[in-house]
């Protein structure tokens, strides 16, 4: 089973057809929610962990999980809010995002004294390894997992706006990677934190991923780099692209029998060809749609 820790949220999406003072949708959301959501819906094990409201929204996100078949024995509840993210669209449908993030229900997250059973791997990233005193608690099962030798993905999918010292997030960061087999990033992760994927390999990873928007993807080892296109496709926006592809990573390595850093670092050129090409195609589905809609096994077939 493949465990995501993480926060769930309500993305407000406008209408892209309907102007700029057309009404906000709201979408369930979150990196680590996608990630769930489009891990069950390649029909991968999934269990999410988090702490979710109880209100309406986080109503609608744990059945969303449900829907997709992911087990949620493990969430937590509260009576906090659900966060909110305003997603505003540019032209070529790439997302910029504002917060409102006080006092919610996942700030409030903590850590169980033991890891679900069956966790074969752990995902962890976006807010929830930011907005304190929840981020310290994710921070702990990450270092508890990878001791355990839990196979850790990481993503940090950078939020500036949530990141008011950039330089002790950046020390922090460093911190997580000795406990991390896998790290996915962007091209505009690495623009903001200012060093070459090579830099963040050496640090503990056994495999970096890059995703570079229409440039295409690619993955850095010891052993050497491997890229692959995009698949193009007409982009409704880009929500919940990079939290496919994390999936995606995850599900074909656990379809190679590589969820942990020897068979990781194992995997020849041929095989992450496959694994790369396979996310590719799975993010092309989610960019071809309004809002954060990963793709079912099904749509990937052949």
């Amino acid at each position: 089973m493949i465990v995501v820790a993480g926060e769930a949220l309500i993305d407000l999406v406008p209408h892209l057809d309907r102007g700029p003072l057309a009404p906000l949708v709201p979408k369930p959301g979150g990196g680590p929610y996608n990630t769930a959501i489009a891990l069950g819906r390649l029909g991968e094990p999934t269990a999410f962990l988090s702490r979710i409201s109880r209100d309406a929204f986080g109503q609608e996100l744990l059945e969303g999980l449900r829907a997709a078949g992911v087990d949620v024995s493990h969430v937590q509840r509260g009576d906090e809010p659900t966060p909110l993210a305003l997603a505003a669209l540019g032209p070529d449908g790439s997302a910029r995002y504002s917060f409102h993030v006080e006092g919610t229900a996942d700030r409030l997250f903590t850590a169980p004294a033991e890891l679900p059973q069956g966790t074969r791997a752990m995902a962890f990233g976006t807010c929830s390894l930011v907005l304190e005193p929840g981020a310290s608690a994710y921070e702990e099962l990450l270092h508890r997992a990878h001791a355990h030798g839990v196979c850790t993905a990481l993503d940090p999918n950078i939020r500036p706006d949530l990141m008011p010292d950039a330089g002790a997030y950046r020390s922090r960061l460093r911190s997580w990677l000795p406990g991390t087999t896998l790290l996915k990033v962007s091209q505009e992760d690495l623009d903001w934190l200012g060093d070459d994927p090579g830099f963040w390999l050496g640090l503990g990873p056994a495999a970096v991923v890059v995703t570079r928007g229409g440039e295409g993807l690619s993955v850095l080892t010891r052993v050497g780099e491997v890229s692959v296109p995009v698949v193009p496709v007409p982009v409704a926006d880009t929500i919940g692209a990079g939290d496919t592809v994390n999936a995606a990573l995850l599900h074909q390595l656990s379809v190679h029998n590589a969820l942990g850093a020897e068979a990781m670092a194992a995997l020849d050129e041929q095989h992450w060809r496959d694994i790369l090409g396979f996310a590719a195609r799975a993010a092309a589905v989610t960019v071809s749609r309004v809002g954060a809609e990963p793709p079912y096994a099904r749509e990937l077939a052949g």
